[in-house]
């Protein structure tokens, strides 16, 4: 990606089956181009994503796309598949909740 290319997330429809989440691409010069990603609500419900690392995944979806068609992709309606959550989590490891001490008392009155 060579040119001046702006992406901004406009947000998402949740839907009966999927999750959809709608972007704008403008490129300089050019008119801008609307762009949908969803994501298998079973995806959300098996824990295989965060709904707040959908956006992010999506994003790095689109940008893939854009650069393997040099910003001009023939679709404007990607899926994104298990491997791309695989391989986002992957490289986005969770951290594990943090546990706190309780603040029993243990003095004897």
């Amino acid at each position: 990606m060579n040119e001046n290319i702006f992406v901004l997330y406009k947000g998402f429809q949740a839907k009966h089956l999927v999750r959809e989440y709608t972007f704008t691409v403008r490129i300089a010069g050019e008119e801008p181009h609307s762009f949908t990603l969803t994501i298998p609500n079973e995806a959300f419900d098996a824990r295989r994503v965060r709904f707040q690392d959908a956006p992010d995944i999506c994003s790095r979806r689109l940008l893939q796309e854009l650069t393997a068609a040099s910003n001009r992709p023939p679709k404007d309606h990607f899926r994104v598949s298990d491997d791309d959550l695989a391989t986002y989590r992957e490289s986005h490891p969770t951290k594990p909740a943090q546990r706190y001490p309780s603040h029993k008392s243990s003095a004897a009155v």
